[in-house]
């Protein structure tokens, strides 16, 4: 660097810095940087125009040949086949040339990949190119090139991105560059020669600035020390090395934070509470290795003793043989001596040493129904809400459980519920197929059919608590709202026949000295006081199950089946139990 500081061309560097200048000039006025006219071949004439007018200040400031680029100049069209060179096929024996074959073949083809996923990325139509294909091209080209005697051929991202700011789009832009730069070097190579290296440089080092900006470098900090180092340790190896050493020890630092990430968290441990009792489920991850030995060890001893544990293989691609025969150990001699039990799902055929079974009940049977209290359901309920809201919704077999189901149910509940599209039952409170009864009307109220559902479900089925579930923001209420003292019939405001049961049975739940003038209601006004209404239409409807339904009073009078209100919040996912089951 000291030597460089005292062997400065001062002509050169006053091209090259008046270069960057006009460069940033450019791309900072929009009607230039707009313009069909191109940054870089500006700031190439004007490196020309600069050297030219410079030499006439005397010899100190002619820009000479060893600072401007250098390309061979045909005396005669026939003098330009002269510049190609056959191989000298006599150096196949020579171990140098497979090692220096190998190595510009690896930093081509990788320094080619990275540059096609960082074009892809600057492509404003964000069109992904296919990198088989640009590596069988680039192969064709390199054995050509090779046999004329001309450089290896690669992908680089100065002159590609260059070729995306000069408003290339499609492959014909590269084609078209290749035939320029070809007619260029056979045509006018004098006038090239003319071209001062130091306004190529200022080109090179504005575009590099745009491609590692102090914004990228922002932005990998802040995605972690995971993403930033790797980042870093292959920028900081590439400086001091090459561009192949850099990119392996890059490669190395970021396998090292890959190997150091799954061996910290090879695994996921959930708890999950099924309608059979507890169940500790050990999530695998997609590739365990023996390095994630050690952590399932651990894993499968913190079951205790008399447990269930399930371990899950379904988003696992590949397991180490060594962990396979620990997972074939634990469950035949490991559990059974400690009173554990194991089920396993998700493992592929090929791995012959454990099998797909799965040992816990995770659906109501008719054993489970006959154990359950009213109190034990809502508890279940209960918890099953809380695992929607809060995204652990317990894994189940789909179809495990409608084979397991389809001779019988043995449903725990009934829930009376609205046919509002965002009150789904089974999923507000987590249950699988054949758990629950779901009746869902309108209103959620209790007509003289849906009396009979609840009663078909608790007497004859053996459900044990029956929920009637409201809900926040309902249609139905609102239009009662709406509705209320209305001239004529519902029928006649709405055009619907039907409507008139469900509406006038809501509408019971309204107070007239509240409603007043509607007219002066504020939306949120409006909102809190439908939400009132919806939790008396819950309370008004058990009472009408009570009062209308001799075969629910009496079980519920005996203790047998509770009923019970419930109001779901659609903005939080929570519902909110009315009552508990004693008062009920």
């Amino acid at each position: 660097l000291w030597q460089t500081l005292f062997d400065i061309h001062p002509a050169a560097a006053i091209v090259g810095f008046g270069a960057i200048a006009l460069h940033l000039l450019w791309d900072r006025l929009p009607a230039l940087k707009n313009s069909l006219v191109p940054a870089p071949l500006v700031v190439v004439l004007a490196g020309v125009a600069g050297a030219e007018f410079l030499a006439g200040f005397g010899d100190a400031w002619v820009i000479e040949a060893s600072h401007r680029v250098q390309v061979p100049v045909a005396g005669s069209p026939g003098d330009l086949l002269t510049f190609l060179q056959l191989p000298d096929f006599s150096a196949f024996g020579q171990s140098t040339l497979y090692v220096a074959a190998f190595t510009i073949a690896i930093v081509a083809s990788l320094e080619t990949l990275l540059n096609l996923e960082a074009v892809d990325a600057l492509d404003p139509y964000q069109r992904r190119s296919n990198p088989n294909r640009e590596l069988v091209a680039q192969g064709v080209g390199n054995v050509t090139a090779g046999m004329i005697g001309g450089l290896p051929v690669t992908s680089v991202i100065i002159r590609s991105s260059v070729n995306i700011q000069a408003g290339g789009r499609t492959r014909l832009a590269t084609i078209v560059h290749g035939g320029l730069l070809l007619v260029c070097v056979a045509l006018i190579p004098a006038w090239l020669n003319r071209i001062p290296l130091s306004a190529l440089a200022a080109i090179l080092l504005i575009t590099g600035f745009k491609l590692a900006s102090p914004a990228l470098f922002r932005e990998m900090w802040d995605q972690g020390r995971a993403q930033f180092l790797p980042f870093a340790g292959t920028l900081v190896a590439i400086v001091l090395t090459d561009l192949l050493i850099g990119i392996l020890i890059g490669l190395a630092i970021a396998t090292a934070f890959i190997l150091y990430s799954n061996v910290q968290r090879p695994i996921r441990r959930i708890r999950e509470q099924h309608i059979g009792g507890e169940v500790l489920r050990i999530e695998l991850a997609n590739q365990v290795s023996f390095l994630n030995r050690a952590a399932l060890v651990q894993a499968l001893d913190e079951v205790p003793e008399g447990g269930h544990v399930l371990i899950d293989a379904t988003d696992t691609d590949y397991i180490d043989p060594d962990v396979l025969s620990l997972i074939h150990e634990y469950e035949r001699q490991t559990a059974p001596a400690r009173g554990v039990e194991v089920s396993l799902d998700g493992f592929r055929e090929q791995y012959r040493q454990v099998e797909d079974h799965i040992d816990f009940v995770d659906y109501s049977t008719r054993e489970l129904q006959s154990r359950l209290t009213p109190e034990n359901v809502l508890e279940l309920l209960r918890a099953g809400n809380e695992r929607f809201r809060s995204g652990r919704r317990i894994t189940r077999n789909p179809k495990r459980q409608q084979l397991q189901t389809a001779s019988a149910q043995y449903p725990m509940a009934a829930v009376l519920g609205c046919i509002d599209s965002r009150a789904p039952v089974e999923m507000l409170f987590d249950v699988g197929l054949g758990d629950v009864f779901v009746a869902r009307i309108a209103g959620n109220v209790a007509r003289s059919k849906v009396l009979g559902s609840l009663e078909y479900a608790c007497v004859v089925a053996g459900a044990k608590l029956v929920v009637v579930l409201g809900h926040t923001s309902c249609g139905a209420v609102n239009a009662a709202i709406d509705l209320f003292d209305v001239e004529g019939s519902i029928a006649n405001a709405t055009g619907c026949d039907n409507l008139d049961v469900l509406i006038s049975a809501i509408q019971e739940s309204i107070d007239r000295d509240e409603v007043g003038d509607k007219a002066e209601w504020s939306d949120e006004r409006k909102s809190t006081y439908a939400d009132e209404v919806s939790r008396r239409n819950v309370e008004r409807t058990i009472e009408t199950i009570l009062r209308e339904s001799a075969a629910l009073a009496r079980r519920a009078e005996a203790g047998e089946i509770a009923i019970v209100g419930a109001l779901y919040d659609v903005s939080t996912g929570e519902v909110e139990f009315l009552d508990d089951v004693a008062a009920a």
